[in-house]
């Protein structure tokens, strides 16, 4: 049994000097459990110090200093919770409190941008992607290669992946990826068009390669037409030319993206002494290419690093355990899929994408049911029997992830893995929020280091340690949602923005900004913050000088305001006259206000609108002046009785009395 005792004092005496604490009251609390034993006192452990227990409200409303409840009070008791107390005067200690961290907060942000503008210098490059010379597209290297003519007609040579070209009775051959367009088009003569237009150096989408720099005075072919008679050729030219150009164009991207990515370590499959630890029956994301029925596929945990493979022998993928720079667990509760999500340091090859997110997951349930057929009814037994079953399922899909996921953090445990500071990170599913990362709104979810979206695609992984500061913007009383705007701490980078927030997560959102100190800021209107960072790179300086990042503070740019604002109560203009020392100066220019108020006040009664009454009254004149009295009211009834053909008499001075009388 549980017993709480409880005993009341009132009207105690204090000896103090202060009338208002003379007088008390006292309660005393405590929770006593019944064991077989014996007793034991549940809040034996608890600190029983006066200034870990008590707190005091301020009553004196004429006192403009009011109590500061200090956090650590509330911390230390086993008993009271970090929550805020349920009085006015905890909550505002609780927004002061926020308020002090994030000044805090903005002066170590301000300070750390100082110290790295400074040592950053400024990089050479645009950041594009090295573009291939044209003298690399070689389709033949002698004339002899070329194959013979066989008629004076456009060639598409798959082989050399070339196109021979009709001109000036001569077979001219054109690599395929010098072509930037094709098209064809047929007129009302039944002549069929065929339209190439080439890349040329120096336009906007092709800049110039050394190639083309050594030879400046060259004359290039921009575009070239042809006409035939045969539309069935033309258009089987113009699919062959379009199919070979997408081929090529898609292995060159992808040599230019195997060319930038970092050589990783080879995979040490597991011996006999260490038995890989596996995970049947996955998908992956992104998929393999190709037109092949997808497969399932297997996760393996080998020494240094993961394996994923299907049957097919071409699809296999392997990533490092020191190239995972964050691994999530996410169990499925209310989705469809349980997953594992790696985010990595450095981009791998999965199929002939170029990806830092790789993910595995299985589907609890079927993501298509069909619904034809009758209704069915919810008390059917069949239906209640599939619904335990799915959630029979599921249980047992986490179950397995679970395991999983702890056998791997076993492993990473061990003093080989203790630099990579790996292990499997799960979202916090009570802090989440709805927003737009993309294109589609998502359940956006912090964990303990990262925001993360793992169920659309494309994924959003952003690192709290590589946050700069983040603006909530369009926040407003009457704003039904806000913008997230967050700033990097690698100012090339693009800001990230994630729209559309419901405004009842703003002080969600606000706390676990705050507990993970990341300084925020508020603002009314969504900005432009290309340019914002790019003033901030071209002078740091500057940017230091005036503050850092405190022209984001809205609070700071009010009390300007406002400040501006009472300056401007003690502003005299110019153009005044200054007061004269002849009295009769003063009462001439009185008199003469007020004879021009006077004047005014005339001209404004004038002016003013006259009453329903008069407006009504005036025009019945205007109509007995013209005439127009037949138009009323019993005259238009009078009128209406003779066309309905009912011939009779107009209305007679007692229907007048009777109108008079309702």
């Amino acid at each position: 049994m549980v017993f709480n005792v409880s005993l009341g004092f009132q009207n105690l005496q204090a000896k103090t000097s202060n009338a208002k604490s003379e007088n008390f009251s006292l309660l005393l609390a405590d929770t006593v459990i019944v064991t077989d034993d014996g007793r034991d006192v549940a809040t034996s452990a608890s600190s029983k110090s006066v200034k870990d227990i008590a707190y005091s409200f301020n009553e004196d409303e004429e006192e403009e200093e009011q109590p500061k409840v200090k956090p650590e009070s509330i911390a230390k008791d086993a008993v009271f919770s970090k929550a805020t107390l349920r009085s006015d005067n905890g909550e505002i200690s609780k927004e002061e409190l926020r308020k002090q961290h994030q000044a805090e907060l903005a002066r170590q942000k301000n300070e750390e941008t100082a110290r790295r503008l400074a040592g950053v210098e400024s990089g050479s490059g645009d950041g594009r992607a090295a573009v291939r010379a044209a003298s690399d597209l070689i389709a033949y290297k002698s004339v002899n290669e070329l194959p013979p003519p066989r008629e004076m007609m456009i060639q598409v040579d798959q082989k050399n992946e070339a196109i021979l070209l009709p001109i000036y009775g001569s077979m001219v051959p054109f690599h395929v990826a010098t072509v930037k367009t094709v098209s064809s088009q047929q007129d009302t003569n039944r002549n069929c068009y065929i339209r190439i237009i080439f890349n040329v150096p120096g336009t906007p989408f092709t800049p110039h390669d050394a190639n083309s720099l050594k030879n400046q005075g060259a004359i290039y072919l921009k575009e070239v037409s042809f006409r035939s008679k045969d539309p069935r050729h033309i258009s089987e030219v113009v699919q062959l030319i379009k199919t070979l150009r997408r081929n090529v164009m898609a292995r060159e991207s992808e040599r230019a993206e195997r060319a930038t990515l970092v050589t990783q370590e080879k995979l040490v499959l597991a011996g006999n002494k260490f038995k890989p630890i596996r995970l049947h029956d996955l998908w992956i994301r992104p998929t393999f290419g190709g037109r092949a029925r997808k497969l399932t596929g297997t996760l393996e945990a080998h020494m240094n690093g993961f394996r994923y493979s299907t049957s097919r022998a071409d699809e296999r993928v392997d990533i490092m355990y020191g190239n995972i720079k964050h691994a999530f667990f996410q169990a499925a509760e209310k989705e469809m899929i349980t997953l594992l999500h790696f985010h990595l340091h450095n981009h791998i090859m999965v199929g002939n994408k170029k990806t830092k997110d790789v993910q595995f997951y299985v589907e609890v349930m079927e993501m298509v049911q069909n619904i034809g057929g009758g209704k069915r009814s919810a008390y059917d037994p069949d239906e209640i029997e599939e619904e335990q079953r799915e959630r029979d399922r599921k249980n047992k899909i986490n179950m397995d992830f679970q395991h999983f996921v702890n056998r791997v953090n076993d492993l990473w445990g061990q003093p080989q893995f203790k630099g990579l500071d790996l292990e499997f990170d799960q979202p916090l599913r009570e802090l989440g929020f709805h927003g737009v990362p993309y294109k589609a709104s998502a359940f956006i979810v912090p964990t303990s280091s990262c925001l993360v979206e793992l169920i659309e695609t494309p994924f959003l992984v952003i690192s709290l340690s590589d946050i700069e500061i983040v603006n909530l913007e369009r926040v407003g009383l009457a704003q039904k949602n806000f913008d997230m705007a967050i700033v990097f701490k690698d100012f090339k980078r693009d800001v990230m923005r994630i729209d559309s927030i419901p405004s009842t997560s703003l002080d969600g959102i606000k706390e676990w900004l705050d507990t993970t100190d990341i300084k925020y800021y508020e603002s009314r209107l969504n900005l432009n913050w290309r340019p914002i960072l790019k003033t901030i790179m071209d002078d740091p300086q500057q940017f230091i000088e005036e503050g850092g990042w405190e022209f984001l503070n809205l609070e700071a740019t009010d009390s300007d305001s406002e400040n501006s604002a009472e300056s401007d109560q003690g502003y005299e203009p110019s153009d005044v006259e200054p007061e004269s020392d002849s009295e009769d100066d003063d009462s001439d220019s009185e008199s003469l206000v007020e004879s021009e108020r006077g004047d005014s006040e005339e001209d404004s009664e004038e002016e003013k609108g006259k009453t329903w009454e008069e407006l009504e009254r005036e025009a019945s004149n205007a109509d007995r002046e013209k005439g127009n009295e037949s138009d009323s009211e019993d005259e238009r009834r009078r009128r209406k009785m003779k066309a309905s053909g009912k011939g009779r008499a107009g209305p007679s001075s007692g229907a007048s009395k009777r109108m008079k009388f309702r």
